[in-house]
């Protein structure tokens, strides 16, 4: 979560950039600045859309013949999407509980469509399924009939094997100028992800882009027992000409697989963090984001989320807030506690062409957030993993160039014992030097933590980057052992083909916010954004964005 008065970024045609103008608002009216939302609105470069409308096709209902099946990578790296020019990105993956073969990964899938001398684009996330422990892929459609873009997906299974696809839905015209307020949606399945749901909506976003109105953003889900699940989101409240108020978390639940949902209820609460009164206090309060969920050893659930600026920060640094909320009801009912305060603040970053944080000699936005992942073993025993510039010569340097500035991103894991009240010191995590960032944590069946990790340790010049996955030693140690587990490093620097408008060298701008981990007993489960092959569409060639996994065993 960033701070600055920006509302968002596109790429529009022929690489052309627009970016909203920055907000004229009055101290009385917002005296704090405003974390930049989420979302991915960095569509495909170059794009000649000359008319509205959606893709051809793109609403038609789910069938349970797959759309496509994955082929390619080398060795233990395995393709997973398949449907040929277009990038996929923001990755989740989730093994059935009651069937370890069974693996159903999601992202942001796009779609291109060449008709009449025009390029339509729709963002339709799909279920990317193995039944058979991750050696081969295939592709399953999800119909969002009221819908033609989706984003920020997110996949759980509950303990009976029903699964659970969460994403952001919204209508969005060729051009990328309006839209509407995404809706936060939930599809499920109970054949382990040929068959979906037509998706519920769980929060109705209200209003347009730069409207008045409720942008519902950055959902994820978990799921526990026999139809049980619970999903948390920003509720960002927008004003006049879609300026910011407030975001703080909300969450919902469902108790019947999925057919019905809470109400949305707050969850953030985050008064005991405030400085200052009235006004000022209030938005401190609520400038939340990142949400994650997860659901203890004894049932216990548990959500973690970004709020902002940690007391105390003159820069604007964020705090990793954990709060405990009722699985019948979602309602908050401990916390919030604080688990870390980051060092990611508008000085500590080089600044890309959007406006938006990144790293050295790049364009890609990055931000420090990562998740809390619950130990199946011992009850109130959670971790939470995040990045940060803490040990980065940019650190407070305010040096907004990335092509003159050096960085070394890290990151870092704590833990708590007792359900979130009290956490440890940070302790980092995975190689050095160089930066990683997009970090994700998830618990074995045994209690040794494990965290993936993008990282460009590889590379002298802090330019490519591989996934490195590092696993305790010991279950509750901290000290972890690494390994990279790609085999072809990816290069976003340079030669992008889908999100490089308006960039020298065709840098990518946009490699997603997060990656997956997640474990089959002792195996662990990862997903990635990977660089490795170049594709051609229209008239040039570049660096694609596709899915890659590995499936690794760690003594």
């Amino acid at each position: 979560m960033r701070r600055a008065i920006w509302w968002f970024t596109i790429v529009a045609a022929g690489g052309v950039v627009l970016v909203a103008a920055p907000l004229s608002v009055g101290a009385a009216d917002n005296p704090l600045p405003a974390p930049i939302p989420h979302q991915h609105f960095n569509s495909v470069d170059p794009l000649a859309f000359q008319a509205d409308g959606n893709v051809p096709g793109s609403s038609a209902a789910t069938v349970s013949s797959p759309i496509c099946t994955a082929s390619g990578g080398s060795g233990s790296n395995r393709r997973v999407d398949c449907e040929g020019n277009a990038p996929d990105n923001e990755t989740s993956i989730a093994v059935n509980p009651t069937n370890s073969n069974n693996i159903i990964g999601g992202a942001n899938d796009y779609q291109l469509t060449i008709s009449g001398g025009s390029v339509y684009e729709s963002v339709l996330s799909r279920a990317m399924v193995s039944m058979d422990g991750g050696a081969t892929w295939s592709t399953y459609g999800i119909p969002y009939t009221s819908y033609n873009f989706t984003g920020d997906p997110a996949i759980a299974f509950d303990g009976s094997g029903r699964a659970y696809y969460a994403t952001l839905g919204f209508l969005l015209g060729q051009g990328f100028v309006t839209g509407t307020d995404p809706d936060v949606v939930v599809s499920h399945t109970t054949d382990g992800g040929v068959t979906w749901s037509t998706p519920s909506r769980v929060a109705a976003g209200t209003g347009s882009f730069g409207s008045v109105g409720v942008f519902n953003d950055k959902e994820y889900i978990a799921a526990w027992g026999n139809g049980n699940a619970i999903v948390t989101w920003t509720r960002f409240l927008d004003g006049n000409f879609g300026s910011y108020i407030q975001s703080p978390i909300f969450a919902s639940v469902t108790h019947d697989g999925g057919q019905t949902w809470s109400a949305g209820v707050e969850i953030s609460g985050n008064a005991s963090f405030c400085a200052g009164s009235g006004h000022e206090a209030a938005n401190a309060c609520d400038q939340d984001q990142a949400s994650v969920p997860t659901v203890g050893g004894d049932g216990s659930i548990y959500v973690a989320f970004e709020n902002g600026p940690a007391p105390g920060s003159t820069d604007f640094d964020d705090q990793y807030l954990v709060v405990q909320v009722d699985p019948n009801t979602g309602a908050r009912i401990a916390g919030p506690f604080q688990a870390a305060v980051m060092q990611d603040g508008t000085r500590d970053y080089p600044v890309n062409i959007d406006g938006r944080q990144t790293y050295q000699d790049s364009e890609f936005r990055t931000w420090s957030a990562g998740n809390i992942a619950a130990d199946p073993t011992t009850a109130g025993h959670l971790a939470l993993t995040f990045s940060d510039m803490r040990n980065s010569p940019s650190l407070d340097s305010g040096s907004t160039d990335p092509f003159q500035t050096k960085t070394n991103s890290d990151v870092f894991v704590v833990q708590s014992w007792d359900g979130g009240h009290t956490w440890s010191q940070a302790v980092q995590v995975g190689p050095e030097p160089n930066d990683q960032f997009f970090p994700w944590a998830a618990y074995r069946s045994d209690g040794r933590l494990a965290v993936s990790i993008m990282d460009r340790s590889y590379d002298s010049a802090n330019h490519l980057y591989g996934i490195t996955l590092s696993t305790e030693t010991r279950a509750g140690s901290l000290s972890f052992a690494s390994q990279q587990i790609t085999n072809t490093l990816s290069d976003p620097t340079n030669h992008d083909r889908w999100f490089s408008g308006g960039v020298i060298n065709h840098a990518t701008r946009f490699l997603g916010d997060y990656n997956a981990l997640a474990f089959a007993g002792t195996v662990a489960h990862a997903l990635w954004v990977d660089m490795r092959n170049d594709t051609c569409f229209t008239t040039r060639c570049g660096h694609d964005e596709q899915l890659f996994t590995s499936s690794v065993a760690v003594r």
